[in-house]
């Protein structure tokens, strides 16, 4: 297994002269994520909101950075434990240097301003382009490392192990294609594959797109028989969990730094909740809607999604505890007094987060057979709990602040705007020799590409309404939106708002990005 897992490479590729530092080919693939351009735009690109350079917020470099570090203690802490250990060899292994790679390269893929951007790539993507796999992150991620970057041993991709290319397939499915039958057909969906807010349009998450199907089929085939087709392996487990950890713990940090996280609203749900937990459960659904608002429904609301979704580990007196371990220690805490850059606020900080760090990394557990909501690697119960808990309280008190909308708002109407400017000078016959180069080269690539599915895989490119593309008009539209999404994905925050001042003659000079032209 270990051999079929580090042969993958292209022999030609090897013989030509990438200077590699090591010659193991998983730290070869964690040093080659590192070093790509794509990872060193991470650290202007939003990770919950725009840094604007400041250093008091995570930007999607420094999350990763954190993720690789949970990741690997999780792959380690699996290596030495002998009963762990046994499981994980039968289910293919887990190296610590590929689930370092894959924490690190985990969100190559996102666009500017984070999950945002990926939305509104998204809804363009597949209404004005008619790309029925529109636009994911973790599928960007796949096609940075397979196809779009450059910086590797070969023309295309990193060139990177079938091992690490496995664990960066957090959903290993496509949109509305493969595995067959389709996950998002069983009768417990997996974590992402059931369908999105928007009927008819595939899987909400998934890790790959049409395009890169044939990349998806090397990677898994040495782990065909150890897992099953829609499972993640052992290391696009871990670091799905040291991403889910890293989250949970790492932006309440950002949003008490700069005061937008406050204790008495914190502190009021959480603590109504405990005090009329039981009444709050016999209230019925309706009646929990219409008073939403009002302190404590919030929470009740997230204990009837965990029953209702995962039965399988909700518990409600554990989940009482999470409430009761994260009021303590987050709320009497952390939260009690107000972050003022002190010695005594930074080492408050710190403890907060090396112990929550310890507590959720001491609950990971191995699972042979886990459920379908759940990877082979996983937490116990009352660490589950928690992370639920943390990550409610981000997006009760973060996410979903007006101002916060107010400020998505803008950013969603500066990425639409720069893809119609982008797509007009497409479309401009007399502009065709001035267009940036990567832009032209993003679109020679995904002709290529569209041309080639079109004649060996046509069925790929139905939609979920049953039409087919059929002719040159047609794969040019294709290959014109991927490659415009390609290059806007591959941008900055900073970037992409500089672009659009540029285009659309607002711009004090000439811009000369070189990454970007």
């Amino acid at each position: 297994m270990d051999t079929a897992r580090t042969t993958r490479r292209n022999a030609e590729a090897e013989a030509g002269g990438f200077a590699d530092l090591v010659s193991i080919p998983f730290r070869i693939d964690r040093d080659r994520i590192a070093g790509s351009p794509f990872f060193a735009r991470l650290s202007g690109v939003t990770q919950v909101v725009s840094t604007g350079g400041s250093g008091l917020l995570h930007n999607r470099l420094t999350h990763s950075l954190k993720v690789a570090q949970v990741a690997r203690a999780i792959a380690e802490r699996l290596g030495a434990d002998a009963e762990a250990g046994s499981v994980v060899g039968k289910l293919g292994g887990c190296d610590p240097d590929v689930a370092e790679a894959a924490a690190l390269g985990h969100d190559l893929g996102h666009p500017p301003f984070g999950h945002l951007g990926e939305q509104v790539l998204d809804r363009i993507a597949r209404r004005r382009y008619g790309l029925s796999d529109g636009f994911e992150g973790n599928a960007q991620t796949f096609r940075i490392v397979t196809t779009t970057e450059v910086g590797g041993p070969t023309p295309e991709g990193l060139n990177l192990t079938a091992a690490t290319r496995a664990a960066l397939l957090k959903y290993p499915w496509l949109r509305l294609h493969r595995p067959e039958p389709h996950p998002a057909t069983m009768d417990e969906p997996p974590r992402g594959a059931a369908e999105g807010e928007e009927p008819g349009t595939g899987s909400a998450k998934f890790s790959a797109y049409v395009t890169e199907l044939d990349d998806v089929d090397q990677a898994r085939a040495p782990f065909a028989g150890l897992v099953e087709p829609w499972q993640q392996t052992v290391e696009a487990s871990v670091m799905d969990l040291a991403d889910d950890i890293a989250y949970a713990i790492h932006d309440l940090q950002d949003f008490h730094r700069i005061g937008v996280l406050q204790h008495a609203s914190v502190a009021t749900e959480l603590g109504r909740w405990l005090s009329e937990s039981g009444a709050f459960a016999a209230l019925s659904d309706e009646t929990l809607r219409e008073v939403h608002g009002r302190p404590g429904r919030s929470l009740e609301g997230l204990r009837r999604r965990l029953q209702a979704k995962d039965a399988w580990i909700a518990d409600d007196a554990v989940f009482a505890a999470a409430v009761a371990r994260v009021q303590h220690q987050l709320v009497d805490g952390l939260l009690a007094s107000p972050f003022d850059g002190s010695v005594e606020a930074e080492q408050a900080m710190a403890t907060f987060s090396a112990g929550w760090t310890a507590r959720l990394a001491d609950g990971v557990v191995v699972t042979p057979s886990p459920t379908t909501r759940s990877g082979h690697v996983t937490l116990r119960q009352a660490q589950w709990h928690e992370v639920q808990v943390l990550k409610f309280v981000h997006r009760q008190f973060v996410l979903q602040r007006p101002d916060f909308a107010l400020h998505q708002r803008g950013q969603a109407a500066l990425l639409t705007s720069l893809v119609d400017a982008l797509d007009s000078w497409l479309g401009d016959r007399d502009e065709a020799g001035r267009l940036p180069r990567k832009l032209h080269d993003l679109v020679a690539l995904a002709s290529a590409e569209y041309g080639r599915l079109v004649r060996e895989a046509p069925d790929l490119l139905v939609g979920a309404t049953g039409e087919r593309v059929e002719g040159a008009d047609a794969v040019r539209g294709l290959a014109r939106g991927r490659a415009v999404v390609d290059f806007v994905a591959s941008l900055t925050d900073a970037q992409a708002a500089t672009m659009l001042e540029a285009i659309t003659g607002r711009g004090g000079q000439p811009w000369s990005d070189s990454f970007v032209l």
